[in-house]
């Protein structure tokens, strides 16, 4: 009898509307190591938490929404990290393929190494993984350990891996007051962008208080007390700088 392999799953969005293109059912397994300043899901860090799935039971339940994604939709694994249950991954996205579903997969890269036995298991995830929604939570490796805790030096790595194989990108980066939002920053981090040959889009996501709750739920005091959303001026400036209007979207390949 085949060995399932079980997913920890936090919980699960059936119409997801920007988490990939079209619509999307989502995924959000339970599990991170980051510590981002700004998480508006803390309650996904537990790692070992969570609902147990196999990978089938996910897809049966995906294909009753198949009819509502279009052209464009599909299946989309975030989290928490998805990467820490990367052979999980590797059976979902592989089954996924066979059914003929499209496979996003949101990360931020943590996990990435190219040390064994990550580096294989993580090419052989590439081989049904269509499109990544990568967040480069900083561009400056100091701020970044302010920011998540850790340095980010794997993470550029893992985002210059996926330039030499090719694999479609979407770059996220979070823009936050007093952290992030520093056209310093935001200059150095266009630059890394493009010495990338895989960036289909890149996106600015405003920062916003609407999981603080969450950590006061957890009891755990919230790091950006007193900070407000970056203004539409400085968003728009952002965009600019990241030369957002200049990437297409996704891009079938």
């Amino acid at each position: 009898m085949e060995e399932k392999t079980i997913g920890y799953v936090h919980s699960i969005e059936t119409f997801g509307s920007v988490d990939g293109p079209g619509v999307r059912f989502v995924v959000f397994m339970q599990g991170c190591r980051m510590r981002c300043e700004f998480c508006h899901n803390p309650d996904t860090w537990n790692i070992g938490g969570g609902k147990e799935y196999t990978a089938d039971q996910i897809l049966d339940q995906a294909e009753r929404f198949r009819s509502y994604w279009g052209a464009q939709g599909g299946l989309t694994v975030s989290g928490g990290e998805p990467l820490l249950q990367i052979d999980f991954l590797i059976e979902l996205f592989q089954k996924a393929k066979a059914r003929g579903i499209h496979t996003t997969l949101d990360t931020c890269g943590k996990p990435f190494t190219r040390e064994e036995p990550f580096f294989s298991r993580f090419q052989e995830l590439m081989k049904y993984t269509d499109l990544l929604l990568f967040d480069i939570k900083h561009i400056d490796n100091e701020a970044h350990k302010k920011l998540t805790r850790w340095g980010n030096e794997n993470i550029l790595e893992m985002a210059q891996y996926l330039s030499e194989i090719k694999k479609p990108v979407w770059i996220r980066h979070v823009l936050v007051p007093e952290r992030s939002d520093y056209d310093e920053y935001l200059i150095r981090l266009d630059s890394f962008i493009k010495t990338l040959d895989n960036v289909d889009k890149v996106e600015i996501l405003p920062y916003h208080t609407m999981g603080k709750y969450k950590w006061e739920t957890l009891g755990l005091a919230y790091p950006l007390e007193g900070i407000n959303p970056p203004t539409k001026e400085r968003v728009e400036n952002a965009k600019q700088l990241l030369h957002t209007e200049d990437y297409k979207g996704y891009l079938t390949r």
